[in-house]
Formats: C-alpha cells, structure tokens, sequence
C-alpha cells in the first residue's frame, strides 16, 4: 500500500473547499418558510444566489474532472473506484436538483401558486434531494477518512490538515 503523489494544485483545492463555504452560505441563508417568497426582493436575492450556485457548481465539476483526470490512478479495488464515482456525481447532481427545485419553488410562488399538490410535491421533492446530498456528503467524507487510515496519499492530496507521513 505505497503512497504515490496524488497532490491536486492549489487551484483544484480552493475549488473544493471555497465551494464548501458558497454551500454552507446557501443552507444558513435559506428561507425558512415559502411565505417569506411574498417579498420579491428576497426572491431575487434568492434566484441570483441560485443561478450563482448553478455557475459555480457547473465551474467545479468541469474543473474537478479535469484535476482528477491528472492523477495517477489509484491502487484500489474497483468496486470502490465506481463507488467514489457515484457518491461524487450524486452530490453534484443533488446539488443541482436543490437548487432547480428551489428556482421551481420561486417561479410557482411567483407565478401565484402558493399551496396545492404541485408545491407541495416539490417542495418535498427539494427536502428530499437535500438530505440526500447530506448522506452523500457524509459517505464523501468516510471516504476521506477511509484514505487516510489507508495512507494512499489521496487525503493528503485535497485536505490541508493532518497530513500522511512521508514514506
């Protein structure tokens, strides 16, 4: 179980954790109840935040794949090489559906849709989606954790603390 130099640069790294900070911004600052969309002003800060969030999100995953495909590859069973796989594009499409459901939710609001089984399916549809992406998260970070317990080099490649020991 060698270590190889799996090192991102600096740019993939504060892609991956300054997308960490735009995350935690939009779950502090999110509305609370739907009523509070009767303020349009909120509801534009609200679509700007989103289309913001989708850019950066689009960005990320572009650039991301790009980083990852430098890499060596890892020494890892194959099963959970299509593991990994399938928690990272998970998150970025859960991402994404939390904030289409969420310009969903605006654009009824908007629209005068304010109850009825349509909201309230995408608004559960959006609940759903974002306990998903937490799960999926939390399976990103056992990840993590999982490599550097394996010392592979892939912690130390992405986190800034607690580095691996140099062979």
């Amino acid at each position: 179980m060698g270590k190889m130099d799996r090192s991102y640069s600096s740019m993939a790294k504060w892609v991956h954790w300054a997308f960490i900070g735009v995350l935690a911004y939009g779950v502090i600052n999110q509305v609370d109840e739907v009523e509070e969309l009767e303020s349009s002003a909120l509801l534009v800060e609200e679509v700007v935040f989103t289309m913001i969030f989708l850019s950066l999100l689009l960005f990320r995953f572009r650039y991301m794949r790009s980083a990852r495909a430098a890499m060596p590859p890892l020494d890892m069973p194959k099963n959970l090489i299509v593991l990994a796989r399938i928690v990272h594009l998970g998150m970025y499409v859960s991402l994404a559906l939390i904030a289409i459901t969420g310009l969903m939710i605006g654009g009824l609001y908007y629209s005068g849709v304010k109850e009825g089984l349509v909201l309230e399916a995408i608004l559960l549809a959006h609940e759903i989606i974002f306990w998903t992406s937490v799960n999926l998260m939390g399976l990103h970070v056992a990840g993590a954790i999982y490599h550097r317990l394996r010392g592979d080099g892939v912690w130390s490649g992405m986190v800034p603390i607690l580095k691996e020991e140099s062979d």
